[in-house]
């Protein structure tokens, strides 16, 4: 389903669509609301749900069963693999690699954050693994590996490995390195 209203819009009769550009594959059961724009090469697995007020970059691929709850940046050539949870404000730059089950939050104080949520900020070419959680306001640094299964609270240096629970900051193995 493509351009679903968003609640603000249910009862319009009149209300920007999806942007969707060249070349997308839209599998069964996905569901982009109204006032997403998203690039060209696009494409998702099935039952995929994509909230209002979400920009999508050029060559972004997004799992099965994964939810973006909207006002959110996805930058260009992004990999979210299945059931990955993308809260509001969350912000993902470019050629970002999101593991399976991965989940990012934004509400410090649930469920009373209200008018606080503040997303994770997912810096350029960062790798997160599977099963890993990611706090409210954590920035992921440009390039560090979040090794699967770690709980993040704080903010990860460039350039850096992530691991545990809670994560404690490593040098980036040789083999990970760009």
């Amino acid at each position: 389903m493509l351009g679903f209203p968003s609640r603000k819009n249910l009862k319009c009769e009149d209300f920007k669509g999806t942007d969707i550009g060249k070349n997308a594959v839209v599998r069964s059961g996905t569901i982009i609301y109204c006032d997403v724009t998203i690039g060209d090469n696009f494409n998702t697995g099935h039952n995929v749900l994509i909230r209002e007020n979400t920009s999508i970059g050029n060559g972004v691929s997004i799992g099965t069963y994964s939810i973006i709850e909207g006002n959110t940046t996805i930058g260009h050539n992004v990999n979210l693999q299945s059931m990955v949870y993308v809260p509001t404000g969350v912000v993902i730059e470019d050629d970002v690699f999101i593991g399976p089950n991965a989940v990012l939050t934004n509400d410090k104080y649930p469920p009373n954050g209200g008018d606080n949520l503040k997303g994770p900020v997912i810096k350029k070419g960062a790798s997160i693994g599977a099963n890993t959680t990611i706090l409210p306001g954590v920035i992921i640094g440009e390039g560090s590996l979040v090794a699967a299964g770690s709980v993040v609270t704080k903010d990860v240096p460039a350039f850096t490995l992530a691991v545990g629970s809670p994560a404690r900051i490593r040098d980036l193995p040789e083999g990970a390195k760009i």
